[in-house]
């Protein structure tokens, strides 16, 4: 034999034996006899060995805060919804946590007000996703009916797993707000529609998101919702007489910005009142929050402008200097650049509105008045 020959013959055997192997496996294969089953199971097995079944453990009902942590990373480090997290501890968006702080993971301590035990009615079990608006939608009710009937408010979160009350039940009280103000009537009203903001509707009907806060009881860190009725103007009855009073329940951001202005002032020498117009004037322009936003480029607890001489964005982001160019006076760090409280003649002599209104020269001059009660509180707490 030729050695080309045998070199060809053995290419050929080199190639036919493992095409051979490939058919008889594909046969196999197909055919898939019984005895296949016996050999999976024992692949199966030799797959698996290498496996750890871990038993499964309930989700922890709560969580330690360690350094670096964020609500957010926490939620989804457990699973969970950051709007949930927040709603089990009574955290708003601008809350902040710190290490060793306890926060609960579970929401099956929230209260739900139980309906009354003469009522018939149907009752609704959130899944994910769910809206009060949809939900009240799908059983031919308003969204008014749903919260009253459960006994809670527009800042109210709804969470998976929550059964809610959605007919046939009498409200029960309804639980107390933090912003403690009188339903609002007489003034403009605007129908929330999906994709609306505040500070959009704020923009929209020239006011700021600071004013719809207080027309409607609203905070920060509330939810508005579509079919949803807003004040946008000031009610008449309270243009017309300046004495309507509101208050509300400071939390600790809102506390520690007070304290700030009663410091200042009175490191300052000014008066009781002049603290009080400030104490007002803070809660009326911003809801007493150091806001980095607003109308235009309002910032800041008074929401001053840069583009009005106030100082720059940055120096105006600064409660303490934004104080003290709000009082104004001799010390006042913006010197001649603005008009504080204390550079107005005779404002100690004005109506408390009138001299919050000459610094401040807003488009609802008589807010300030409605806040004068309150603000002598706080004064009054704070010292």
């Amino acid at each position: 034999m030729r050695p080309n020959s045998a070199a060809r013959r053995m290419r050929y055997l080199q190639l036919g034996v493992p095409a051979a192997v490939l058919g008889t496996l594909a046969g196999t294969i197909a055919a898939a006899p019984a005895s296949a089953d016996a050999s999976s199971t024992q692949i199966e097995r030799l797959h698996l060995s290498g496996l750890r079944i871990v038993p499964a453990t309930a989700s922890p009902t709560s969580y330690v805060v360690q350094p670096g942590d964020t609500v957010s990373a926490i939620a989804q480090q457990h699973g969970l919804r950051t709007t949930d997290v927040l709603a089990w501890n009574g955290l708003t968006w601008r809350s902040v946590i710190h290490p060793g702080q306890t926060l609960t993971l579970t929401g099956a301590a929230a209260p739900a007000s139980p309906a009354p035990s003469a009522a018939v009615g149907q009752s609704h079990l959130v899944v994910a996703g769910d809206t009060v608006y949809g939900i009240a939608q799908k059983y031919g009710t308003t969204v008014d009916a749903v919260l009253a009937a459960n006994g809670l408010t527009r800042a109210s979160v709804i969470y998976p797993g929550q059964s809610l009350a959605v007919t046939g039940a009498s409200a029960p009280a309804a639980a107390p707000a933090v912003i403690a103000a009188p339903a609002p009537t007489g003034g403009q009203a605007y129908t929330v529609v999906a994709g609306d903001t505040l500070s959009a509707i704020a923009q929209n009907h020239g006011t700021s998101t600071a004013n719809l806060y207080a027309w409607n009881g609203l905070g920060p860190g509330s939810i508005i919702y579509p079919g949803q009725s807003i004040t946008v103007s000031a009610p008449p009855a309270a243009a017309a007489s300046g004495t309507e009073q509101l208050s509300a329940s400071l939390d600790a951001e809102q506390t520690a910005n007070a304290a700030l202005i009663v410091r200042i002032g009175r490191q300052l020498g000014v008066s009781d009142r002049g603290v009080a117009i400030a104490l007002a004037t803070a809660m009326v322009e911003s809801g007493m929050r150091n806001l980095s936003y607003g109308d235009r480029d309002s910032l800041g607890l008074f929401q001053q402008r840069p583009s009005t001489g106030w100082g720059a964005a940055e120096q105006i982001m600064d409660a303490d200097r934004s104080t003290r160019v709000f009082y104004g006076g001799q010390s006042d760090p913006n010197g001649q650049n603005s008009r504080g409280l204390l550079d107005i003649p005779g404002w100690d002599g004005m109506a408390f509105t009138d001299a919050a209104q000459a610094v401040q020269i807003s488009a609802y001059p008589l807010r300030y008045g409605q806040w004068e009660s309150q603000a002598y509180q706080w004064l009054a707490h704070l010292g």
